[in-house]
């Protein structure tokens, strides 16, 4: 498998992954915005794009699909809950589905919360697995709740699908925004040495040019996954890490 990621310039600051198998030269676009360069991508590549895979419904994840379809005649799938959402899904993903595409293989993964029809995609068929994140977790923070969610849902889809995850796994986020998460990281856990590294070392960086982070690195300085840490400012610190997140996610709602 080779995944090819790609910043896309717009204000957003969207990544947009093409996923392809190097046996059979079939692809995956992942939530493709700009569908025309997708697909330029996958003729440099001499990869046919079999599938549009959707993690949500948001316009700046979904944007390409007509362009990419049109020219490829790949199907749209994204969640069963999705349809209606996003136009002309053409297989609804239930929960813990695998996807195979070559001998590339996937697990669909429920996670509600930035929206109620939300899924992230596991790798299955890589010796280091690969967490394709949408916006759910990014580098240093958690996707917002904004447009239609629930932090109370993000809460649980971190608890029951990300906790479990093996520290070697590499985070592949929908958008760059580690420089100005890691600024908020330190204003809620001061003094982190480890945030403090990576600010350093991602501050001469192209968004193009950004680390790709393994879930053990997040948890030494991503505040969503250190709920636990004594260090958090105390008026952070709940009577129990769902209230710890929720305050955290109301700081950065407004930071």
């Amino acid at each position: 498998m080779k995944v090819i990621r790609r910043y896309m310039h717009n204000r957003l600051r969207n990544f947009n992954y093409l996923i392809g198998c190097e046996k059979t030269k079939q692809a995956i676009a992942l939530d493709p915005l700009d569908g025309e360069a997708m697909v330029a991508l996958a003729a440099e590549q001499g990869w046919q794009i079999k599938l549009i895979i959707n993690t949500h419904e948001h316009h700046d994840h979904i944007e390409g699909n007509p362009a990419v379809q049109a020219a490829t005649g790949a199907e749209i799938w994204a969640s069963e809950f999705a349809r209606g959402k996003i136009p002309n899904v053409n297989r609804g993903l239930v929960a813990n589905e695998i996807i195979e595409l070559g001998s590339m293989k996937f697990r669909v993964m429920p996670t509600p919360g930035h929206t109620p029809v939300h899924v992230c995609l596991l790798t299955l068929s890589e010796e280091i697995p690969i967490l394709f994140s949408g916006d759910t977790l990014f580098n240093a923070c958690a996707g917002n709740c904004f447009n239609g969610g629930n932090v109370d849902e993000m809460y649980d889809t971190f608890v029951r699908e990300l906790t479990p995850l093996p520290d070697q796994t590499l985070l592949f986020p929908g958008h760059d925004y580690m420089k100005t998460n890691l600024e908020f990281s330190l204003t809620c856990e001061p003094n982190n040495e480890e945030t403090e590294f990576w600010q350093a070392k991602v501050e001469v960086l192209s968004p193009s040019e950004m680390p790709y982070m393994t879930l053990g690195q997040e948890r030494q300085y991503n505040p969503f996954l250190r709920l636990q840490s004594p260090n958090l400012l105390p008026r952070l610190q709940g009577n129990n890490e769902r209230a710890t997140f929720q305050a955290l996610r109301a700081k950065r709602d407004v930071w």
